[in-house]
């Protein structure tokens, strides 16, 4: 499984935390990015942008979903 860094900061954290934004709303959304950018980073075998000679494969693209 591929470790990766917080998407959200602690100072965004609290920020949504204090807010009158739908803080479930905005961590589930920040939790499900971050898994997909995990498993697409372990099945190309390298991560977003990086050039490498084991690279299996390329990204193509984005487009916005809803829940």
């Amino acid at each position: 499984m591929v470790r990766k860094n917080s998407i959200l900061s602690s100072s965004e954290l609290k920020g949504l935390l204090e807010g009158e934004q739908d803080v479930l709303k905005e961590l589930v959304r920040a939790v499900v990015q971050q898994t997909l950018e995990a498993e697409m980073d372990a099945a190309l075998g390298a991560s977003k942008g990086e050039r490498t000679e084991g690279r299996l494969g390329y990204r193509s693209g984005y487009y916005g979903r809803t829940l």
